[in-house]
């Protein structure tokens, strides 16, 4: 059952150079219990993918196409409305979770608050449950916790905050904007188990976004390549990592350090994105494609569906592309 579809979500921002598209045509579905994996370098859209869902985009910035929650369309929602969805049906767990916890409160005040604000509970059974959460995520001490401030936490810790408080309101559908950046690889690991164990125990769907495909590897269910603001292929992770379909895709894969080879140097992409705010008549990834037909500087490729429920959009011929 689809939870969230999206369907042609176009992100632009106003810009005093210009008008920068941020996310083009872009259309996807996460369904109830269900982890999708959104990959990209930095700058492809995945971030302000998110922020459009949410409801979260800076001033300047505009949303078209449809985004329907349960049924329920959000673009063009009042504040008010959206309020009422996020965090009671919709979390996200921001990128940087020292920048997102108020450095002047206690991290319990700040939990309980979500509560008293979103469930009507007061104080006492506020913090009960925060205790709760605290230890569902597997915070050492947790009652202790409550009465520490943001920066008496390590990374790690702060993390696990962040996941308390956004699955605090039993969300749907949970949003995790690079949970792991700035983490050990041991954290990292622990982060991602952490957030597996609780889709399976909340049933909860989870959109992760991330330019980490180890990380991907681990959790996803199916995997959204992005780049320069669209989907350049959609699949299973299984079939996107022993069968990528698209040469961007092939080439992501590549510059991934790997034990069983003995390469000193790591493979890597050529060249930089596209300027955004000229995007390139045909397909984005021509001028760093080392399959570009004349066509593709000509014609965007479309999104096809192939073998079940691949998509790609790339004009060169799949078994050209070839199984890493």
């Amino acid at each position: 059952m689809e939870l969230l579809k999206v369907s042609n979500l176009n992100v632009v921002f106003d810009t005093p150079d210009g008008v920068v598209t941020a996310v083009k045509n872009l259309s996807f579905s996460v369904a109830a219990g269900q982890t999708l994996g959104i990959v990209g370098e930095s700058g492809s859209g995945k971030s302000q993918t998110a922020f459009a869902i949410m409801g979260l985009l800076a001033s300047n910035g505009r949303v078209s196409g449809s985004v329907q929650f349960a049924g329920q369309e959000l673009v063009g929602m009042s504040p008010q409305q959206l309020n009422k969805i996020r965090a009671e049906q919709i979390a996200m767990i921001f990128q940087d979770p020292m920048t997102s916890l108020n450095p002047y409160l206690k991290v319990g005040e700040q939990l309980m608050e979500v509560l008293t604000h979103h469930k009507g509970m007061d104080k006492a059974a506020a913090r009960i449950h925060s205790i709760r959460m605290l230890e569902a995520v597997k915070m050492p001490e947790a009652s202790k916790r409550m009465s520490m401030y943001p920066h008496e936490f390590s990374g790690g810790m702060r993390q696990r905050v962040m996941i308390a408080m956004a699955l605090l309101c039993d969300p749907k559908l949970l949003i995790a904007d690079e949970p792991t950046t700035a983490l050990d690889v041991t954290v990292q690991a622990q982060i991602m188990t952490l957030l597996d164990e609780l889709k399976s125990e909340f049933d909860t769907a989870i959109m992760l976004i991330t330019h980490d495909l180890g990380v991907v590897a681990g959790v996803c269910d199916a995997v959204m390549v992005m780049y320069a603001g669209q989907t350049m292929e959609y699949g299973t992770t299984e079939e996107i990592f022993y069968q990528p379909s698209h040469p961007y895709t092939g080439g992501l894969l590549e510059s991934v350090p790997r034990l069983d080879t003995q390469s000193e140097t790591l493979a890597t992409i050529a060249g930089n994105p596209p300027n955004l705010l000229h995007l390139p008549t045909g397909c984005p990834f021509q001028e760093r494609c080392s399959l570009t037909q004349a066509v593709c500087s000509k014609t965007m490729p479309e999104l096809i569906q192939f073998a079940n429920s691949r998509q790609r959009a790339c004009h060169a011929a799949i078994e050209k592309v070839g199984v890493l």
